[in-house]
């Protein structure tokens, strides 16, 4: 059974970091690419950032330069490091693992800015 379980979420302050993470079990987790999605109230789910099974990474304009994700396939766990957090970033925040025609989404994480 394939799970993905995303932590890290929770209400920061204007300007704070969160670190989120998505530990992977049921998949051969170094051959995924994985992303970090979100999705806020009433808007699409967007795509945040990917990282391939290599390491390369993409990011969405509007967290170029404040996100980071990255990949522990010791531990099966992808990571979006949020630094300078911004109210528009509130949303629930969700992995992807995507392999070929196999895609497995995780339960979602909330992130709150808010002062």
């Amino acid at each position: 059974q394939v799970q993905l379980v995303e932590s890290g979420g929770g209400l920061v302050q204007p300007g704070g970091s969160l670190r989120l993470s998505c530990a992977a079990s049921g998949i051969s987790f170094s051959n995924y690419a994985m992303a970090w999605y979100r999705q806020a109230p009433g808007q699409q789910r967007e795509l945040v950032a990917t990282i391939t099974s290599r390491g390369s990474t993409n990011y969405a304009e509007s967290v170029k330069g404040r996100f980071t994700i990255s990949r522990d396939n010791a531990w099966n766990t992808v990571y979006l490091q949020m630094n300078s957090l911004k109210p528009a970033d509130t949303a629930v925040y969700y992995c992807r693992a995507q392999l070929a025609v196999r895609n497995y989404w995780g339960q979602g994480t909330q992130v709150t800015v808010s002062s």
